[in-house]
């Protein structure tokens, strides 16, 4: 029997911290193993436990990396009634209070054997590869498909000195990305643009959404009142995700929105001040801490209010829309793939927002269609996903080098030669700004003890 093809997805965060990048690219790896014509490893980061502490919410925490991939597989299972049949690999990782993301440790890439490396799906590839130090993920795989999830440049644009912040991120990204990459797809045009990628939604819902937005058209069709409440809005309680300019909408047009109310969901860093600018509202705008998003708490909500232009897809207006309300939101890059369902309602201005939200208000949610909903399901996303990776064409040979010429190519072709040489730069900068993970950490994950070195490096600007 041929060889099954093996694809192995990096990411950059892990169950129990409920982020896209830990989420999506785990229903990725569930539906891409699901016809079983491939093998597929999800590759996640294993924390220490004072990190855990930090990152993962409600006191969870784990001693080994069995211990979290059984809660992960669990939680999968849970939503999705899939009997999860990939792998499941750690990776040491480090979480940088300075970036509020978690950073890798050594050379991740051999944490897959070499013969099982066909295909990497890197899920937000700059981020993967700022500080990665070892082998090259071009010459360990023979196909690199990066998957952009997130608007650093918006996030970075918001910071102390943050258009000159943005004008070197921009440029780095692209030099990372070109240096390990083969193909790139990028969730939306709210990402920059970067080499050889194409723009394509890569990402469905959670199958509960689904199932709670056929339960809604079945009362709608019934002749039952689906939604009884008002407007909401539910995201991580941080400026940066919306809540500034929610916010600020309501505040400057609060004369117009007289009588309006507004629920707000979320918990982090900026709950406190989210929480005082809301009671400084004439407006009644009340702040609730956190929860689910399938919580039957929502499921009477007929719309969702999403102002947010930080996001490239956002998560949980796709869940919005799959449970059958509608949304109002910006009209921005961000938010083109949702402008093909009639529950979609975007606005370019504070006249426009003001006129949306009282309409969604006074309106019905249309039911969604048998095409409208699979078009939002993961199923979807996995033969979109397919298509845009084109892996019918993997190369058959890995570029392969030998060990002292790791970087340099011995061809005469100028693009491979700059495109080593940039490497070979990159390689010798990380090898200041990076760190090997320490003896416990790779006993844990299961790879070979590095020679000794401090286990985390003192330089804030890289960790």
């Amino acid at each position: 029997m041929a060889k099954k093809q093996h694809i192995a997805i990096f990411t950059t965060a892990s169950l129990p911290w409920l982020t896209g990048t830990s989420v999506n690219p785990l229903f990725r790896a569930a539906y891409l193993a699901e016809d079983g014509e491939r093998k597929v490893t999800l590759v996640i980061p294993w924390l220490k436990l004072k990190d855990q502490e930090h990152v993962y919410p409600n006191n969870i925490t784990f001693d080994s990396p069995s211990e979290q991939e059984k809660y992960v597989r669990q939680w999968l299972q849970e939503r999705t009634g899939l009997k999860p049949s990939f792998s499941i690999r750690f990776y040491p990782g480090r979480f940088s209070l300075h970036k509020r993301s978690i950073l890798a440790l050594g050379d991740i890439t051999v944490v897959i054997p070499d013969d099982e490396a066909d295909v990497a799906v890197l899920e937000e590839p700059e981020h993967l590869t700022w500080y990665h130090h070892g082998k090259r993920w071009k010459i360990k795989f023979r196909l690199v498909i990066g998957i952009v999830h997130t608007n650093y440049l918006e996030y970075v644009r918001r910071e102390k000195n943050g258009q000159l912040q943005a004008f070197f991120l921009k440029y780095v990204n692209s030099w990372v990305v070109n240096i390990y990459c083969h193909r790139v797809i990028r969730l939306s045009a709210a990402t920059q643009n970067l080499p050889r990628s194409v723009v394509c939604n890569v990402h469905g819902v959670n199958p509960r959404f689904l199932d709670i937005g056929m339960k809604k058209r079945e009362q709608q069709k019934d002749g039952n009142q689906a939604f009884t409440k008002g407007a909401y809005y539910i995201g991580k309680m941080v400026w940066s995700k919306g809540y500034k300019e929610l916010l600020k909408l309501l505040r400057d047009n609060q004369k117009e929105l007289t009588g309006l109310e507004v629920d707000l969901y979320g918990s982090g860093e900026d709950s406190d001040q989210v929480k005082e600018a809301a009671e400084k509202l004439d407006i009644t705008v009340r702040v609730h801490p956190g929860r689910d998003h399938a919580d039957p708490l929502f499921h009477d909500y007929t719309v969702f209010l999403n102002p947010s232009t930080t996001d490239v897809v956002c998560t949980t207006t796709a869940e919005a829309l799959a449970m059958g309300k509608i949304v109002v939101c910006a009209n921005h890059p961000s938010n083109d793939f949702f402008k093909q369902f009639p529950n979609c309602r975007t606005y370019d201005n504070s006249e426009g927002f003001i006129k949306e939200t009282w309409k969604a208000l006074e309106d019905h949610p249309a039911p969604l269609t048998d095409a409208q909903r699979h078009e939002l399901s993961w199923e979807a996303a996995t033969e979109r996903f397919l298509k845009s990776a084109q892996l019918e064409n993997v190369p058959k040979q890995k570029f392969t080098k030998t060990p002292s010429k790791l970087f340099m190519s011995t061809s005469f072709n100028l693009k491979r030669n700059l495109e080593d040489a940039s490497a070979l730069i990159h390689y010798m900068g990380t090898g200041i700004l990076s760190k090997k993970p320490d003896e416990e950490q790779s006993k844990q994950v299961g790879l070979l003890v590095p020679s000794k070195s401090k286990s985390y490096p003192s330089r804030k600007w890289a960790f």
